[in-house]
């Protein structure tokens, strides 16, 4: 018998002031049994910093056609194809032939190596930005981790915070291209 997601609820406040969005999300976010901790907080970073109300998260890591997030148009169009962690170039030629813009959202202890392997590749598609979190900082943030939680998620100049009522994690997003 096949492993079922964990299932998380999320209440995330979100004041991004870098975008004049202040939004109050309640998300339910499922956690696949090969996904890890970190991973899951990736993403609902990263659905905060690209908050809008047509982004939706995908079916996951089963859906291989699928990106981590995306933003799809009324018409069906996708407009933002977002993946998250070390992504082959041939993964985001997926998104970029499918969408008008492509984010990549790397993560994890070996990323510099990754993209030494990968960045020239990556850096010749067009309509894709590639950042990367700071693998101690993810970390940090997965101990925030419940099964229901209240987040809030400031952006300012750049910078996150990611805070519970009982502690504040800061992390860096540096864009790679």
């Amino acid at each position: 018998m096949a492993l079922k997601p964990t299932i998380y609820k999320v209440d995330l406040n979100l004041v991004d002031m870098d975008r004049n969005n202040y939004q109050q999300c309640k998300l339910t976010v499922a956690l696949h049994p090969s996904e890890t901790p970190e991973r899951m907080m990736v993403r609902i970073l990263v659905y905060g910093l690209n908050q809008d109300q047509d982004l939706s998260f995908s079916r996951g890591l089963s859906a291989t056609e699928e990106p981590d997030l995306w933003l799809i148009k009324p018409d069906g169009s996708v407009d933002h194809w977002i993946e998250v962690g070390q992504a082959s170039a041939d993964r985001i030629r997926k998104g970029v032939s499918r969408a008008s813009k492509v984010s990549l959202y790397a993560y994890g202890s070996e990323t510099d190596i990754w993209w030494e392997k990968n960045g020239a590749a990556l850096s010749a598609l067009p309509k894709l930005s590639v950042y990367r979190f700071q693998w101690d900082e993810i970390q940090a943030a997965a101990a925030l981790v419940n099964r229901n939680m209240e987040l809030t998620l400031t952006i300012s100049d750049g910078d996150l915070f990611l805070n519970d009522d009982q502690h504040q994690v800061s992390l860096s997003l540096q864009q790679l291209n």
